[in-house]
């Protein structure tokens, strides 16, 4: 009998103990350690901004589901990850022994390096529910007095989709209540152009894109380093492509939501041989990491390098049709490792995004994510909203039910099925 602990119950967490406890033997032990008793579908977290969800609507309760599928859920926050002892100690004072473990705790939210970024700060959030939540709290009473918005991705930053969807979700929202002429707003991000979403841009996303700012009267800076926010201001530093300073902008706002870095959280950072500098998890192509391969990683909390040079630092992102198949790589691996057999199996690393505007959206699947691409196509118009909100209750649903299905990948197949994309 073996014990498999999974660190992090978010996004790929909850998948990854749903497709570990179908793929090892009947006899060995699954156990979740998760901060929290909920799952929370972060992907709507924009819309929670904007008063379109409430937190309930985005919620899930891990304990029933959980036991439905003989995993132990552990309530705690991990303190420690200590590799030479095969445990995990958490804040609490308890420890919990492994004999595989799977990181899945999602990135530490690195606000504290620009001064003023954040919740606690002057700039609002859509990371986790609890800043979507506070948001929505000040983007009612910024709509009682409005003035100019500034919404983005600072440097290091390494999601941009959210960034944008927040963008033409508060935008959106503004023309309902009649007040969007009272609204300047401006998109600000570390990306080199618009589009490029730290992918080097799919398919056409660099038009889509930028024509959606054109016609909803929303200007932007590119190659941004945000220095600084404070109230009622944020200092921004737009750089030329060989670094240098190009100008200096000194931005009005009233309100703001920018996505910050992300770093790898306290309980992995500095572990020699388990995570780099920024403190993400190195894993090798079977997601194990080479100096403890009875650890793997999967999620946004891996280490992967940037896609080329740029003169403002941007991040890959880790996009759920990833993050899926790291997870059933890694189910599948430990089933083998479990019955004595090499590990074979490998991520593709493939990327879908539906990224919602409030009234219509913009779509891309990327294949895989890094180029050059098989398929490398974006796509526009109402039914990318129409997607997004199925995808929400669809995934919800299946969470709740304590299922995991290969939902991307049917997305994909789904898209070509309709023509939407060529298959290859």
């Amino acid at each position: 009998m073996a014990k498999i602990v999974v660190l992090g119950a978010g996004l790929g967490g909850v998948i990854a103990a749903f497709e570990i406890r179908k793929s090892v033997r009947p006899e060995d032990d699954v156990t979740v350690i998760n901060e929290n008793a909920f799952y929370q579908f972060v992907p709507s977290n924009p819309w929670v901004l904007v008063g379109w969800r409430d937190r309930e609507d985005i919620i899930v309760d891990l304990i029933k589901p959980m036991k439905k599928r003989h995993i132990e859920l552990v309530v705690g926050k991990a303190e420690r990850v200590e590799p030479d002892q095969k445990r995990v100690r958490l804040t609490d004072g308890r420890e919990i022994g492994y004999d595989y473990l799977v990181i899945a705790t999602g990135p530490e939210l690195a606000f504290n390096e620009i001064e003023g970024l954040g919740p606690k700060g002057f700039t609002q959030s859509v990371c986790h529910i609890d800043h979507a939540v506070q948001a929505h709290t000040a983007f009612e009473a910024f709509c009682q007095d409005p003035g100019p918005v500034i919404v983005g991705a600072v440097q290091g930053a390494s999601c941009f989709g959210p960034a944008y969807e927040t963008l033409m979700i508060i935008e959106t929202e503004l023309r309902r209540r009649r007040i969007r002429d009272r609204v300047p707003m401006t998109y600000v991000t570390s990306e080199p152009y618009i589009g490029h979403l730290g992918l080097d841009g799919v398919g056409d996303t660099k038009s889509l894109l930028e024509s959606e700012l054109r016609e909803r009267h929303i200007k932007w800076i590119t190659n941004a380093r945000v220095i600084r926010a404070a109230p009622g201001m944020m200092t921004v530093e737009e750089l030329a492509e060989d670094g240098s300073v190009k100008q200096l902008h000194e931005l009005p706002m009233k309100f703001s939501m920018m996505l910050p870095a992300f770093r790898g959280v306290d309980a992995v950072r500095d572990i020699e041989g388990l995570s780099n500098p920024r403190g993400f998890i190195l894993t090798d192509k079977h997601q194990r990491n080479p100096k403890f391969p009875e650890i793997f990683g999967i999620g946004v909390c891996i280490a992967i390098p940037p896609i080329g040079k740029t003169p403002v630092p941007v991040g890959v992102p880790k996009t759920g049709f990833m993050i899926e198949s790291m997870v059933t790589a890694t189910a599948e691996n430990l089933g083998q490792i479990l019955r004595g057999e090499a590990p074979s199996h490998e991520a593709t690393w493939n990327a879908i995004c539906l990224a919602d505007f409030g009234d219509k959206g913009v779509a891309f699947v990327a294949q895989p994510q890094i180029p050059p691409r098989n398929v490398n196509w974006s796509g526009s118009g109402g039914w990318v909203h129409t997607a997004k909100v199925g995808f929400e209750k669809y995934f919800i649903g299946k969470v709740k039910a304590g299922k995991s299905e290969t939902f991307y990948e049917n997305a994909v197949l789904g898209l070509i099925k309709t023509k939407k994309i060529k298959a290859h």
